[in-house]
């Protein structure tokens, strides 16, 4: 079996059969190539899935123009939080000795130090999924590496094949191996992954709604230190009016954004570090103090359960810090950490270490802090920019939010949403409008619900920090069993960067009853939803595998006198990858006539971040030969774009010359028969003059469901009534998978009983 792994991966998927390239080695027997359908092996490989950090050779000008955009997009919310921190640190505004404000700033400079720098820059940026980021690329990058996946395209020939090359089995690889082996054979272990996927992507959703809220809540908020007579209500509808325009403009994409925001933000960042260490200077330089821990430990001997639950508030400086990883496929991960690393860290812990100074001296001003720091005559340029950088707050986990929709829906966890690609240059970049208008309204009713920054900040931390410790989970499996980190680096891991985390979830969830039951409330909706849509996606799967048409029933059809064959080309498009769809017998049975060129297509979602045009199409030939008909996988990444440079048909049509073409030059070695070769050259040319001169026809399958005679009420609930809804709520047209014509696109409908 260690043969057949080591196989599986050194070869190049290619619209060659698996079968062809594995019979030229001496390494596998033709008894063991037997075992198995070529096809459904080869459907099931793939180019890329050695290499998993998204590296490629980028200009350097490049990664600095994508740098400076990033800084428009990415850091909008951690930049934005000096605006609230201390100020939910001590929200009762009394600071009861002098050097807690020492111990506070100690925890905020190691909370951005450990969780922003180390954790995400320099450890999570390791573990893109070929330069993406979010909990659906960690997620894929187990499943690829052990075979936890619960997709429906794997079969039981591959629960034992695994994707990576077997090691010399030292201790590491023995560790990892075992870990890999438990995940495997464990359901409970697979299933366990995947709701824990869900709930990080609800939660990094839930980011996106609680971000634009507090953020510029708080900034505008600051115009009470001009006019105190403004009311807290004016200040809501003022919030609200500019939430609304900020999801108007999330239409024009991120690039256009991009390069709007980041001046401006640049801006933000100067700002806020001239101030910082203006009053660091004038105030009390002496809080450089702060980086002894040691002052950490005496603010909690001194605060103990107040000093715990300040912990709600410090979490807040890390607002933003998974839109480092979530946004990367927008940029690269070396622009992603040049940004950090010259720009936002430095401008942040100077913003904080001018605010600590400040309050040494005031320490009865710490609820309004940063507008209460900024010297007289720059107040009005900070409140200005400060709402403008509010703004920019948003957009980092709105365009996050957009990139984990995509994968959520490319791996088959979400119901079918319209997905606009607005830039040509990074594939990357999208905009959902449903998304973006349902962020809107919970913005906004978030926003007149809560009114105050108070409890948004609970409801804020333990979004944040549920996002954290999941990604933080896993990144222990990935560093186990794909890196095969040194066991002493792992534990090194997770006692300080675990530990902080969990200190930080205890403490959020003690304010649960205060706003921290919203993201839950949130995450429950999203999970169940994404739960009850793949469920139903699994079981439709399971049925049409468990009736597919049959070789021999294919040639009992095409050989039916009834049967009419007509000149032009036929994509007949479902969901099974393994054999044909139960719907294709239903079609014949009602319109006796198929086209001279038939091809079964099916979309198959592969757990990887992007497939090559190259490496896109497999193909296969249903015998007998004279049928003309194959079977056809498409293989997408989970953030690859579906409308290519060129339409989908050509392109198929195309790889599918190539295919026969390939076939016959090696049939040709074989046999020396000048006629069959003519023969073979015919074969193209009628699929040209089909293509040419009648055209394609795309019959587009698709079913319907419910719940078997003598199902269980949960079972009916979850498909006639759960599944259903989302079915005629949220689901789109299925044609916008690919770039199909609509007026040469045929719906074929089946009711499946499940």
């Amino acid at each position: 079996m260690a043969e057949e792994e080591e196989q599986d991966q050194s070869t190049t998927a290619n619209v060659t059969t698996m079968a062809e390239e594995q019979s030229s080695s001496s390494s596998i027997s033709h008894k063991t190539i037997k075992r198995f359908d070529s096809f459904d092996i080869e459907s099931r490989t793939y180019l890329g899935h050695g290499s998993h950090d998204g590296s490629k050779v980028m200009k350097w000008s490049t990664v600095l123009h994508l740098a400076f955009q990033s800084i428009g997009i990415v850091y909008g919310d951690i930049g934005t939080s000096p605006l609230y921190v201390y100020a939910s640190t001590f929200p009762n505004g009394i600071i009861k000795h002098e050097d807690d404000i020492l111990g506070a700033f100690s925890i905020i400079f190691y909370t951005i130090t450990l969780s922003t720098l180390v954790k995400y820059v320099f450890i999570v940026l390791r573990a893109t999924d070929n330069g993406d980021g979010g909990t659906f690329a960690l997620y894929s990058l187990i499943c690829r590496y052990a075979k936890v996946g619960l997709t429906p395209s794997e079969q039981a020939e591959d629960t034992n094949i695994s994707n990576f090359k077997l090691e010399l089995p030292t201790k590491r690889v023995k560790l990892a191996t075992w870990v890999k082996s438990r995940l495997e054979k464990s359901d409970i272990a697979k299933y366990f992954l995947l709701i824990v996927t869900f709930l990080g992507t609800s939660m990094l959703i839930g980011d996106g709604i609680f971000t634009p809220c507090i953020s510029v809540l708080s900034a505008v908020g600051g115009i009470k230190e001009a006019d105190p007579s403004m009311t807290q209500d004016k200040i809501v509808w003022a919030s609200v009016a500019i939430l609304i325009m900020l999801f108007m403009v999330q239409r024009f994409g991120t690039d256009k954004v991009g390069y709007t925001f980041s001046p401006l933000l640049l801006l933000w960042f100067a700002l806020i570090s001239s101030i910082g260490l203006y009053n660091f200077i004038k105030f009390d330089w002496t809080v450089i103090r702060a980086i002894n821990p040691g002052y950490i430990v005496t603010y909690f001997i001194r605060n103990k359960k107040d000093a715990w639950l300040s912990l709600c508030g410090t979490v807040l400086s890390i607002t933003g810090a998974e839109a480092l990883f979530a946004d990367v496929g927008h940029f690269s991960v070396k622009s992603i950490r040049i940004s950090t690393c010259f720009i936002t860290y430095p401008a942040i812990i100077l913003a904080y270490a001018g605010q600590s100074a400040f309050l040494r001296k005031h320490p009865d001003l710490v609820s309004d802090i940063f507008y209460k720091s900024i010297p007289g005559p720059m107040y009005w340029p900070m409140f200005v920019v400060a709402i403008l950088a509010a703004i920019i707050a948003s957009q980092s986990l709105i365009s996050g939010t957009f990139s984990i929709v995509q994968q959520s829906l490319s791996m088959g966890c979400f119901p079918r949403v319209k997905i606009i690609h607005t830039s040509a240059t990074h594939k990357g970049q999208v905009y959902i409008p449903e998304v973006n208008y349902l962020l809107m309204v919970a913005c906004v009713a978030v926003t007149l619900g809560f009114k105050t920054g108070v409890q948004l900040g609970n409801a804020y931390g333990l979004a944040v920090v549920f996002v954290m410790i999941i990604t933080s989970s896993f990144l222990v499996i990935i560093m186990t069993v794909i890196w095969k980190t040194h066991i002493l680096l792992i534990l090194l891991y997770i006692v300080t960067i675990g530990t902080m985390e969990v200190m930080y979830l205890t403490s959020v969830l003690y304010k649960f009853d205060q706003g921290g039951y919203l993201p839950l409330a949130f995450a429950t909706i999203l999970v169940t939803i994404m739960f009850v849509w793949h469920n139903v996606y699994l079981r439709k799967y399971k049925y049409e595998s468990n009736n597919k048409v049959s070789p021999q029933m294919v040639n009992d059809i095409m050989n039916n006198i009834r049967i009419t064959r007509m000149p032009g080309i036929a994509l007949f498009y479902s969901e099974l990858v393994q054999g044909i769809p139960p719907i294709f017998k239903h079609y014949v049975q009602n319109m006796p006539a198929l086209h001279s060129t038939l091809i079964f297509v099916s979309k198959k979602s592969l757990p990887i971040s992007k497939v090559s045009p190259e490496e896109r199409f497999l193909f296969r030939r249903l015998e007998p030969k004279e049928l003309n008909m194959f079977r056809c996988v498409a293989r997408y990444g989970y953030r690859d774009s579906h409308k290519e440079s060129e339409p989908f048909e050509k392109m198929l049509v195309d790889k599918l010359k190539e295919f026969i073409m390939k076939k016959n030059s090696e049939e040709v070695i074989s046999s020396s028969n000048e006629q069959e070769e003519l023969l073979r050259s015919d074969e193209i040319e009628r699929i040209d003059k089909a293509f040419n001169d009648h055209g394609v026809v795309h019959l587009m399958g698709e079913s319907q469901v419910f719940a078997g005679a003598g199902a269980n009420l949960g079972k009916k609930i979850l498909i006639d009534y759960a599944y259903d809804f989302l079915v005629r709520n949220l689901r789109q047209s299925s044609n916008h998978s690919f770039d199909i014509p609509h007026k040469r696109m045929v719906k074929v409908g089946m009711t499946y009983e499940l």
